[in-house]
């Protein structure tokens, strides 16, 4: 049976309407009486129809009914006497299908309601069918941008990008713009993520760089490498200061950006010949700063990006600042008293141990193609040998010393290539970038 809720302006005026809905089979499940609570009374017992009985609508009304239209959609009635033409335009555009002047009939209130019926099924079809294609259309621009990354990430053709799309869809059974907006998605965290981690990474790179600076290990590798790391710094924040939400990571981001905006007068400042080892606390201090404000960055978009592949990436990210973290104390240890020197040592053996046990790990994980498993191998290989520099250069008397510390650069500096080449492949793994 058809059930139907009546609107009209009176309690009194509903009963003829509702008798004669009832007499020709109509379910009446109510009368609303107030417009302001039309909407909540749809809601509350979802009839088949809604019937208003209005002498004369008004503005209310087709505020009422729109309202219906977009948050509970029926078919719509409206019985009136009201003549007026704009009147009727305006019961289209606010979703009533069928507006009745001049009152109803009791022998017409069947044929009225199945016409509303017909008219509301039409215009769901319609709208199904533009969202659909709306839809297909939305998804036909994401397929693309996923394949560009694809292609970009794999270097592969665009047939087999788009064979990739198709291959992860089946095996996740998701359409391929859900598979396609899930690529997009990822790799912006991805990327996001490994810009933050090189933060990380930098803060401590430079510090090393510095120390050898003060340890008369002045070569122009050591400079480029100290101005790359500063314009690397820079372009990374520019960069997250457009891709990230102001509202969500701006205090984050904010906090990273004061603290650079510190540091960095004090690394340039290492560049003068008279600056003194006595500003090396200083300047070590406002880079632990930066790392703390660029770990918890990277900690809450590894948690945003919903991809548990992330936090594979962002351990491989992390490992460079290790890498980095380890070499900066083992410089910094050469130069200092010997209360700097046990802070240095401490440092030594605590870095040492966070990489070692990291390094375990990846080595364990399935997540893994011949170009990272290789990567693995090779970090280890640097890993130890960076250890060996280390330990070497701190047993190296007076002048024999500056070529011990080379050589620990040099061996740092080898390591975090491998590591940056291995956070590069995690970034584009099928795996990081499909979320799975």
């Amino acid at each position: 049976m058809t059930s139907a809720l009546i609107h009209v302006n009176g309690l009194k005026a509903a009963l003829p309407l509702r008798a004669d809905l009832e007499a020709a089979g109509i379910q009446v499940l109510g009368v609303a009486s107030e417009r302001a609570k039309l909407l909540q009374e749809v809601v509350r017992h979802a009839p088949d129809v809604v019937i208003c009985d209005e002498t004369t609508p008004d503005d209310a009304l087709f505020r009422a009914t729109l309202s219906i239209a977009l948050t509970a959609p029926c078919p719509l009635i409206v019985f009136t006497n009201d003549l007026d033409a704009a009147y009727i335009a305006r019961a289209i555009e606010s979703g009533i299908h069928a507006y009745v002047v001049q009152g109803y009939g009791a022998n017409r209130l069947r044929p009225l309601i199945h016409l509303a019926q017909a008219r509301f099924r039409h215009e769901q079809a319609q709208r199904n069918a533009l969202q659909d294609v709306t839809t297909r259309f939305e998804e036909r621009g994401l397929v693309e941008r996923a394949k560009g990354i694809l292609m970009r990430a794999r270097q592969v053709s665009e047939d087999e990008a788009f064979q990739v799309l198709r291959t992860v869809s089946m095996h996740t059974n998701q359409r391929l713009g859900q598979v396609a907006q899930q690529i997009i998605h990822s790799a912006r965290f991805a990327e996001d993520v490994n810009r933050c981690g090189q933060l990380r990474m930098l803060s401590q790179r430079l510090v090393k760089l510095y120390g050898l600076q003060l340890a008369g290990v002045h070569t122009v590798k050591n400079a480029q490498q100290a101005q790359d790391s500063v314009q690397r710094i820079d372009a990374n924040l520019a960069h997250l200061g457009k891709s990230l939400s102001h509202a969500t990571y701006g205090d984050l981001l904010g906090q990273v950006v004061q603290t650079w905006a510190r540091l960095k007068p004090a690394l340039l400042a290492a560049h003068v010949s008279s600056v003194q080892a006595s500003a090396m606390v200083l300047t070590d201090e406002l880079a632990e700063q930066l790392l703390q404000g660029a770990e918890r960055l990277t900690s809450q978009l590894e948690s945003a990006g919903l991809a548990p592949p992330l936090r594979v990436l962002n351990m491989a990210g992390r490992q460079r600042m290790l890498s980095q973290r380890f070499a900066k104390y083992a410089v910094l240890g050469m130069l200092g008293d010997s209360a700097w020197t046990q802070r240095c040592d401490e440092g030594m053996v605590e870095s040492k141990a966070a990489f070692e046990q990291a390094l375990t790990y990846l080595n364990s994980l399935p997540l893994s193609t011949p170009d990272i498993h290789s990567a693995l191998q090779a970090a280890g290989l640097g890993w130890l040998t960076m250890v060996e520099c280390a330990r070497d250069a701190g047993r190296l008397p007076g002048a024999e010393r500056l070529t011990g510390l080379q050589s620990l650069a040099t061996a740092s500096e080898d390591l975090l290539e491998v590591f940056e080449q291995l956070s590069s492949h995690y970034e584009c793994s099928m795996q990081v970038l499909a979320g799975t």
